[in-house]
């Protein structure tokens, strides 16, 4: 933490941090599980989501983005976790890209900068936060990743093509984090252009800007399918007995 809040020292006011949750999925792979509220060691995926910013000193604030049928839930979540930072619950859009811009849209308008996370990713460490936000505020834009552990191939109808070198492959996880002069104008204009992205990070590298890419976790999974749940626990039970 110390780096960190070195940070916060050397400039004054304190600077504005700021979060984007979106949890505005139809959980289409959860076999009618609606993951964000789905109960994980007694708690639900969101709020272990939301516990990770709402201990951060450097986070300013957060904004949640979800479907419409899900904000008095979410709202009411909020209240009972006493979860002050998030600011706004608000409905997203029918893809993560619009859900992301809605997002990004009632953010502080004085945040410097602004981090874009998976509502499902309830594993999220604050060193591996801490870690990506203090990169985005040296180089603009940052992102937590993983190396590849299998051996990848690319096919064509089933047939392989070529054996990848995956050294030089990375999983990328989330929270992407960017100046927020940078992520506000590229999610707008890649919405106004109906982009196809897979991510965030892709909308700034169109742009041209550099994305560095700081340790992330390999517990830092995104619950998407009942499996995960399995997994999820597993995490919850080795963290008990780790002492985390």
């Amino acid at each position: 933490m110390s780096k960190l809040l070195s940070l916060f020292k050397n400039r004054q006011p304190q600077p504005v941090w700021s979060v984007v949750v979106v949890a505005a999925g139809t959980a289409s792979r959860m076999q009618g599980i609606d993951k964000i509220l789905a109960p994980l060691g007694g708690m639900p995926i969101l709020a272990r989501t939301l516990e990770v910013f709402q201990r951060c000193a450097a986070v300013s604030e957060v904004v949640v983005v979800t479907r419409e049928d899900l904000l008095v839930d979410i709202s009411t979540l909020c209240k009972e976790y006493a979860f002050d930072k998030v600011s706004k619950v608000v409905v997203g859009g029918a893809q993560r890209l619009l859900s992301v811009r809605a997002g990004l849209r009632q953010v502080r308008a004085d945040a410097q900068l602004i981090a874009i996370h998976d509502g499902a990713r309830p594993f999220l460490t604050q060193q591996v936060l801490e870690q990506v936000l203090e990169q985005a505020a040296r180089s603009g834009a940052a992102a937590p990743a993983i190396p590849l552990n299998d051996t990848i191939k690319r096919a064509a109808d089933g047939v392989v093509e070529e054996t990848v070198d995956r050294s030089v492959l990375w999983s990328v996880q989330t929270p992407q984090v960017f100046q927020a002069d940078l992520i506000r104008p590229a999610i707008e204009q890649a919405a106004e252009q109906n982009a196809q992205v897979t991510d965030d990070c892709s909308v700034v590298e169109q742009l041209g800007m550099k994305v560095v890419l700081t340790p992330g976790d390999r517990e830092n999974i995104k619950v998407t399918t009942p499996f995960d749940l399995i997994l999820g626990q597993a995490i919850l039970d080795l963290r008990q007995e780790e002492g985390r």
